[in-house]
């Protein structure tokens, strides 16, 4: 009689796990939180900005290589614009710049960006800390990002501004 209860609570979760892997998460006054315009679409004259402003101000440098349409660098864009990560905007020059997904055939763009700090994309978003030279400081980091929309917001604050 045990056996028959256990396979039918067996298949009653299972038939949960597929609405609880399709929630999305929310921002408050973000209409989508997985959508984004802040990523530009020639960015290398931002980027050159960026690390000008940097070597002015002595803060790093924080290029965001990524795709509004790609949910893990819109969520983050989208995240970083919040009160919460104001601190965050302050500690940095941040930059979005439109690659594409070029870990996708055919929907990279600027591959310039990716090869200019010596990256081979495999995810987005890529999030990049730059000193004011251009130097990467957060190599083995920066391609971690890819999980961005599940990552803990506590999680994204603390290693941003840790």
């Amino acid at each position: 009689m045990t056996r028959p209860i256990t396979l039918a609570l067996a298949a009653a979760l299972l038939a949960l796990a597929p609405a609880q892997a399709s929630e999305t998460r929310t921002i408050p006054g973000v209409e989508d939180a997985y959508k984004s315009d802040a990523f530009i679409a020639d960015p290398m004259p931002a980027i050159d900005a960026a690390l000008a402003r940097a070597k002015q101000s002595g803060k790093p440098v924080l290029l965001v290589m990524g795709t509004g349409g790609c949910h893990d660098s819109a969520w983050f864009a989208n995240l970083i614009a919040t009160d919460r990560f104001a601190p965050v905007r302050a500690r940095y020059e941040i930059v979005y710049a439109d690659i594409g997904m070029p870990h996708i055939r055919g929907l990279g763009r600027n591959p310039g960006v990716a090869k200019r700090f010596g990256f081979k994309i495999k995810g987005t978003p890529t999030v990049v800390v730059l000193d004011a030279d251009g130097r990467v400081l957060n190599r083995k980091a920066a391609p971690k990002w890819r999980n961005a929309a599940s990552r803990s917001d506590d999680d994204i604050y603390d290693e941003l501004m840790g």
